[in-house]
């Protein structure tokens, strides 16, 4: 069952490509003011090598933890890479978390220092009052805060090393540290590198957030694997993308649904110059929005599927004739199945629960911090279970079909939140919607949905009788709120028990 791979570590990985590379523009970072800087692999490495001299000097040394509170930076990208080689490990927070939110990680993590921009040094003070911090100017393309020393003593890592410990999005409750190391960070650029059809002299365009897996596995580690270049945006926005695209001759990219979606409401017609070749994408588009994208990008993008405990995305859509609704074929070198309640494979067609296999810590996450419980609970017969049900066709493409919790028990009858979902959503006037369950005295739980609208108002009542062409009595929502924005996490994903209990986060 297991995937055999060539065990590498991240850190040799850079190593490897600045040596093969060292003349090749790295890195270039597009700032808030919209200054451009640019690295080749060789004069960034001089630069991880300045800010390792600084951790170092800060205590950080094999098996030590380093907390970055820190948007998309030149700094952030250094840092993640300097802890690699020192064999220290990272813990990636959302710059914009309150301070309760970061002293749970703090506390749980016990980072040596912490590097925090300096407009939010007041906030985690607040969260890490004994912790150790650096201000930084997430901005500063000298990082100046490191000084101009270089290090050059470093130690030797191994694969199993711990690289980084990354806490889930808490879209449902308490977010558990999911532990990385470095095999995992080189398995997954390897693997998306190749899914993607990365080369040397591709681009990727990164503007998810940092400290997500996301722009973490599938772009940033993507290039480091085949020595490509990087143009990091310090942060996301719909308005800028293409331009952004044509500015740095982006080839490769990857976002989610929510920022395409963003991305056609705020842009009307292709940027001349684009030359992206391939856009990832992850959570379901409607088939015109599919298409709608695809000119506007200029490709056709392609859907995956992954978690951060599966390390890269172990379904990713090929990149001839991809299919909108489908979140992809097996990965090369991952293992995916689906399961029944028994966790037998299921026939072709038939939904169950979808299963990873691989090996802890190389392959797959090495467990969830200091939760040997849950990590065991996480795993059946040697197959991670990811929560999420499936069906996969005879094409050995899958579908997703929502996740074990987003089932709901109407009367005794099945119902899909995302069938419901989908129904709402390919209305004309609805940009995005999401469905919850709302206990119901009679048959147990209804579906209520909250829509998104699309430009102009929605009639709420042409939606009810759209969903009653298409959806069975069960199925159709009893109550239909139409809302501003969806709540959601930095990186896209929608909080829906803030939708039944908008009170929830701040108890």
């Amino acid at each position: 069952m297991s995937a055999e791979p060539t065990v590498e570590c991240f850190a040799h990985q850079w190593t490897h490509a600045v040596a093969a590379r060292p003349d090749q523009v790295f890195l270039r970072y597009e700032g808030a003011d919209g200054h451009v800087a640019e690295w080749t692999y060789g004069s960034f490495d001089l630069v991880v090598s300045r800010v390792a001299a600084r951790l170092h000097d800060a205590g950080v040394s094999p098996g030590s933890a380093v907390h970055l509170v820190l948007r998309n930076s030149p700094t952030f990208v250094a840092a993640m890479l300097a802890a690699s080689r020192l064999g220290g490990w990272i813990i990636p927070s959302d710059p914009f978390a309150q301070a309760t939110e970061l002293a749970g990680h703090i506390r749980r993590t016990k980072p040596v220092v912490g590097l925090c921009a300096a407009e939010r040094a007041t906030v985690y003070r607040q969260a890490g009052p004994t912790t150790p911090m650096i201000e930084i100017d997430e901005d500063d393309v000298a990082l100046t805060r490191f000084g101009e020393v270089e290090y050059a003593d470093w130690s030797p890592v191994q694969p199993t090393d711990r690289a980084a410990v990354m806490f889930t999005s808490g879209t449902t409750g308490v977010p558990k540290g999911v532990e990385i190391t470095q095999a995992n960070y080189a398995f997954a650029g390897s693997v998306m590198a190749e899914a993607a059809g990365l080369e040397p002299d591709h681009r990727q365009l990164v503007v998810l957030p940092l400290f997500h897996a996301n722009a973490q596995y599938y772009s940033l580690a993507s290039a480091i694997a085949v020595g490509a270049s990087v143009a990091l945006i310090h942060t996301f926005s719909a308005g800028g993308f293409l331009g952004q695209a044509v500015r740095h001759q982006a080839t490769h990219a990857s976002l989610f649904a929510a920022p395409l979606r963003m991305i056609l409401a705020r842009t009307e017609a292709p940027v001349e110059g684009l030359r992206l070749e391939h856009c990832w994408y992850a959570q379901n588009i409607t088939d015109q929005q599919y298409e709608d994208v695809s000119s506007l990008l200029g490709c056709r993008p392609r859907q995956l599927y992954g978690m951060t405990e599966t390390i890269p995305a172990v379904l990713t859509e090929p990149h001839d004739d991809p299919v909108p609704s489908s979140m992809g074929r097996v990965s090369r070198r991952c293992v995916v199945d689906v399961h029944d309640a028994d966790g037998m494979s299921v026939p072709d067609g038939e939904v169950g629960e979808l299963v990873v296999g691989g090996t802890p810590g190389i392959t797959l996450f090495a467990g969830y911090l200091d939760d040997a419980a849950t990590t065991a609970a996480s795993f059946r017969d040697g197959w991670f279970r990811t929560g999420d049900r499936a069906s996969r066709d005879h094409d050995g493409r899958h579908y997703f079909d929502g996740r074990r919790s987003d089932v709901l028990k109407v009367a005794g009858e099945n119902v899909s939140i995302v069938e419901v979902e989908t129904v709402l959503a390919d209305h004309p006037d609805v940009l995005e919607a999401a469905v919850v369950g709302k206990p119901d005295p009679v048959r147990d739980e209804v579906p209520v949905g909250y829509v998104v609208p699309a430009s102009s108002a929605v009639d709420v009542d042409a939606l009810h009788v759209w969903c009653a062409e298409r959806l069975s009595k069960a199925k159709r929502p009893r109550e239909i709120t139409v809302i501003d924005e969806l709540p959601r996490t930095s990186v896209g994903k929608i909080r829906k028990f803030l939708l039944s209990d908008p009170n929830a986060e701040a108890r």
